[in-house]
């Protein structure tokens, strides 16, 4: 698989990358097994989070053997030093790690995560400290509110940023259009989330009895290739280095599969139309 040019980290990664989700609740022997057969077909990013239930411990087992030959990132949702330091510690420990790749503030969502963050004795001392003491080699934030990632982006040049870049949301609410202007003018790498998300989950029930019970929204149906392809497609063309597919091994072994054709054949005004023409399906329906 191609590499692609990650933002000015100085990482060249792959075109998709694989979200620990895809590890979480499933048994450590599936894990390897998917860990593997992303390896096999070129991924060398790999993000993980300790609000990923049991994925840190399945992930990091997996990914021993791979540890030098891969990008590593991991996430926090502590928003003080004092508790961010702990699970800090503890990240490195499940994924049997030195260091990381990539540490992110994770979930953004209101002013006051990025008040706490960038005020004394917020997060933001302990990440600059990681990366002056080589534990981190590049800092990051997910977010999905935009107007509060771009007030982060604003007080501190990140080296990348995780962000729901999706056609539902682009095109019905211009979601996330200002921040991929912001993290390309900034040199920042773009990953782009919820690339096959057709809406939010009706309720629990039709979540629990889908195909994809570990995906937070709801992903577009399998049999809707043509979709899912232009979907992608459209990620691609907001401008995402790379792609993190929803949370399960059959999404993201979807995108691994046909990530090549959407890179050799751009977004299309057809696919344009055909994407406008689902959005009409869907409008009505929340999208988180």
């Amino acid at each position: 698989m191609i590499k692609r040019k990650f933002g000015n980290t100085g990482f060249e990664i792959s075109p998709v990358a694989y979200g620990g989700i895809v590890s979480m609740r499933d048994s450590q022997d599936a894990s390897d097994k998917y860990v593997s057969w992303a390896i096999d077909r070129g991924i060398n990013y790999f993000d993980v989070a300790p609000s990923y239930e049991d994925a840190q411990e399945k992930l990091g087992n997996s990914l021993i053997p791979y540890r030098k030959s891969i990008h590593l990132a991991c996430k926090t949702t502590c928003r003080m030093k004092a508790d961010a330091e702990k699970e800090f510690e503890q990240s490195l420990r499940a994924l049997h790690t030195d260091y990381f790749d990539v540490y992110q503030m994770h979930a953004l969502c209101e002013d006051e995560d990025v008040e706490q963050a960038f005020g004394v004795g917020g997060i933001m001392e302990m990440m600059v400290k990681a990366k002056e003491q080589g534990l981190v080699r590049k800092l990051g934030i997910t977010c999905h509110n935009e107007a509060v990632a771009l007030k982060a982006m604003a007080l501190y040049d990140f080296d990348t940023v995780l962000f729901p870049l999706n056609w539902h949301m682009n095109i019905g609410h211009d979601m996330g259009t200002r921040l991929c202007q912001t993290a390309k003018e900034k040199g920042m790498g773009l990953l782009g989330m919820k690339q096959l998300i057709e809406r939010a989950w009706i309720d629990s029930n039709e979540r629990d009895h889908s195909p994809f019970p570990k995906s937070w929204c709801k992903p577009i149906n399998l049999d809707n290739k043509e979709l899912r392809l232009a979907a992608m497609k459209y990620t691609l063309n907001l401008g995402a280095d790379s792609l993190v597919p929803p949370g399960d091994f059959v999404n993201f072994s979807f995108v691994v599969e046909n990530i090549e054709e959407c890179l050799k054949n751009p977004l299309t005004e057809k696919d344009l139309i055909f994407l406008k023409q689902s959005y009409e399906k869907v409008k009505d329906y929340p999208f988180f």
